[in-house]
């Protein structure tokens, strides 16, 4: 399934990449910080020679320390600049999607949502063109979102087809205070990929799909956007191998 992706960090690629080639897996690729900063061409040629099978692909750009919503100026500067090196990689591997975080958290901005958004607009605006000239979608996850309002107000405030969601199951379940009802409500046209992982709301396991409380039946029983990325983001290969059976289960 071409829209099936495996979620791996480009530090592990070569630990797994007798299973990644074998199974000729598509891939949502996590760049760090520390890999931009090691990160040359000539890896990246050689990436896509190794993945010669041509996978469909997607990224996931860094996130700790930074913050596209940061009052901080300077703090903003930091974070354009770490995106923008992952869209060099972009410009040779061609994803379709690369995912960012939203960078709110209600207790960081006094409950002001108002300030989180328009520091954000300020930064997407500068991404967006480049997203636009490479035709590639940014994907923005929820984290620590209780609701879905920030994240849908970020969205219609930009209203662009290069700028959407990534919805993440295992987010939701340990974060949201509204029903998936409600989030499917107000999202659903919006996304453009999934994050699915489970947990048992206590801790971010990223357990395989359906071995926490997560209730994925009822979710793809209400999910109609079905033009998206899955992206399964499970931490071992048996993991990984467990939610691609639960996932073909559950899509039938």
């Amino acid at each position: 399934m071409e829209n099936l992706h495996i979620h791996v960090p480009y530090s592990k690629i070569y630990d797994y990449i007798d299973i990644i080639q074998k199974e000729k897996f598509n891939l949502e690729i996590y760049f760090d910080s520390q890999s931009l900063d090691c990160i040359t061409q000539k890896d990246i040629t050689e990436l896509k020679r190794v993945l010669s099978y041509e996978p469909s692909l997607s990224f996931h750009a860094p996130f700790m320390d930074l913050s596209p919503g940061a009052v901080d100026s300077k703090v903003r500067e930091v974070t354009i600049e770490r995106f923008n090196q992952v869209f060099d990689i972009a410009e040779i591997l061609k994803p379709k999607s690369i995912v960012f975080h939203s960078g709110y958290e209600k207790w960081k901005y006094a409950f002001k949502v108002d300030v989180w958004l328009q520091a954000s607009l300020k930064t997407w605006e500068r991404i967006l063109p480049r997203a636009e000239r490479l035709n590639i979608k940014i994907a923005i996850e929820n984290i620590f979102e209780e609701d879905p309002e920030n994240l849908k107000m970020l969205v219609e405030k930009l209203y662009c087809p290069y700028f959407g969601i990534c919805l993440d199951t295992g987010h939701f379940n340990l974060f949201s205070k509204k029903s998936i009802e409600e989030w499917l409500n107000s999202l659903d046209k919006y996304i453009i990929e999934l994050h699915l992982h489970d947990n048992n709301k206590q801790f971010d396991e990223h357990l395989c799909i359906g071995c926490g409380s997560f209730d994925f039946e009822k979710f793809f029983g209400l999910f109609k956007n079905k033009n998206c990325i899955y992206t399964i983001e499970a931490h071992s290969p048996e993991d990984v191998f467990k939610s691609i059976k639960k996932f073909n289960e559950l899509i039938k």
